[in-house]
């Protein structure tokens, strides 16, 4: 362009052009009334724009930004950007905050030393991810070892771990639920408490809204293992693992029983839903978890592997009654704040010809030895409580039990609600003024049978009769019997 035309230009720069219409062409006219052209960063330039400036933040701020990603959100960036991606799955940068870690605790292994002489070769042939795992878990605290020496502490009245609570307490172990309707859509609640007794895990669910039960079509019970991280619980990263998963549209739930204001649906596995009265939507959620193996079961598999629950027993062919005898059964009836009855009943025992109807009967109290009658304290009740209301379901509590096998190991354990009734026929006591009641559970591996007596002035309930009933085909599997 030459410099005449140049001055031109700036010297019309000011002045409104005129343009005749004869000289205008029909695209022109139709582009002079356009936007002027905006010019938008590609995706691509973008792209290396962010890259470059995370390249240059220091490794400590990036790893302050890594922190308050789970898993899921690290899938998430992954499709954001590429350097994130890359770094939450670098094993170089990984390793060096793991090693600066372990230095800061003492703990730097032959291992982490061996790796150092080997460079970044060795550390880079681990599988992807690795030295992040090993990172979060050196900083949660997760010394396997340690916790399970602590759960190898057995109490001998209940039988089971004596630290179970204390465990769960250190590695902040919590549980979530997680609810899916007809399109699959997702719903994730936290715990609003747990409470812990000798046998079981309480824990309640009060959320404000929850989806229509009528549209859910399941329900997930995860545990919950997050790194303490100084921020908020949902942002830190850590670890889930699926404890149970109940079908909520079948003929297997029940109704438990009801007071004024809500009403309680047993759907299976410990888990009990609570609906506002005279509608079906969902007030709160509790579930009660036996603490045999609750530890293990809370974790993952890539942290703590679990053994199979059933685990058999072996072989004895020396003794032809083996399997039908030598029980210890320990049962437990409380609610979220006391504990109503507790018992340990030893040598416990079958005969073959007692076996009927695919059950295994082992009477613990009978009529005829009442030596060993427990008594009930105080009233049968379940307190229960949201955000906006509480109350009490009358007659109802949670029942626990443990029973093991000849080898002290545990065989059946129950955790769950039972509804206290009156008994379809009553039996002529003269010890006791009052009427029978009665306390069922059953499930696929057996059932339990309770009945009481209640002292008419006194207001008290005494076990008279309790029967445990065990499927044979449990025995069989355990025990390689054919009963």
């Amino acid at each position: 362009m030459s410099s005449q035309s140049v001055k031109t230009q700036r010297q019309d720069a000011g002045k409104p052009s005129i343009i005749k219409s004869k000289s205008v062409s029909s695209k022109q006219r139709k582009a002079g009334v356009q936007h002027p052209p905006v010019y938008r960063m590609t995706s691509k330039r973008r792209e290396k724009t962010c890259e470059s400036s995370l390249e240059r933040l220091p490794p400590e701020i990036i790893l302050r930004i890594l922190s308050f990603l789970d898993a899921g959100s690290f899938f998430c960036i992954s499709f954001i950007n590429k350097h994130f991606h890359a770094l939450s799955n670098s094993n170089a940068m990984w390793y060096q905050f793991y090693i600066c870690e372990c230095t800061k605790k003492k703990k730097a292994s032959q291992e982490n030393q061996m790796i150092c002489d080997l460079g970044v070769v060795g550390v880079q042939e681990r599988p992807k991810r690795y030295w992040r795992n090993k990172f979060f878990k050196e900083i949660s605290g997760l010394n396997v070892n340690k916790w399970r020496t602590k759960l190898r502490r057995i109490d001998p009245y209940s039988g089971l771990p004596r630290h179970t609570e204390d465990v769960i307490r250190s590695l902040c172990i919590t549980w979530e639920i997680t609810v899916t309707d007809g399109r699959g859509r997702q719903s994730t609640f936290e715990q609003s408490h747990a409470s812990f007794s000798s046998t079981a895990v309480f824990v309640f669910w009060g959320a404000v809204s929850w989806p229509p039960f009528n549209q859910l079509t399941s329900l997930e019970l995860h545990g919950v293992l997050r790194v303490p991280l100084d921020c908020p619980a949902p942002y830190r990263p850590g670890w889930k693992s699926v404890m149970s998963k109940i079908k909520l549209q079948g003929e297997h739930s029940e109704l438990c029983v009801s007071d004024k204001i809500v009403k309680m649906l047993y759907v299976g596995k410990g888990v009990t839903l609570g609906f506002w009265k005279d509608q079906w939507e969902i007030a709160f959620v509790m579930v009660n978890l036996h603490n045999h193996r609750l530890v293990e079961r809370s974790l993952p598999l890539s942290i703590s592997p679990c053994t199979a629950a059933g685990v058999s027993a072996l072989f004895d062919d020396v003794d032809p009654e083996y399997g039908l005898h030598g029980y210890t059964a320990y049962i437990e009836l409380h609610n979220t704040v006391r504990v109503i009855m507790s018992g340990r009943f030893s040598q416990l025992f079958c005969r073959r010809d007692q076996i009927s109807n695919g059950y295994l009967p082992l009477e613990v109290i009978s009529e005829n030895n009442r030596s060993p009658n427990t008594h009930l304290a105080g009233d049968v009740s379940l307190p229960w409580r949201t955000e906006a209301l509480h109350g009490t379901v009358k007659d109802c509590c949670m029942i626990n039990l443990t029973v093991w096998d000849e080898a002290k190991q545990p065989f059946w354990c129950v955790s769950a609600p039972v509804v206290m009734t009156k008994a379809s026929r009553d039996t002529v006591s003269y010890d006791f003024d009052g009427g029978s009641l009665s306390v069922l559970y059953q499930d696929s591996e057996g059932r339990v049978e309770m009945r009481l007596k209640q002292m008419e002035y006194e207001e008290q309930y005494f076990v008279v009769n309790l029967v445990i009933y065990i499927a044979v085909a449990k025995v069989n599997k355990h025990f390689g019997r054919d009963y």
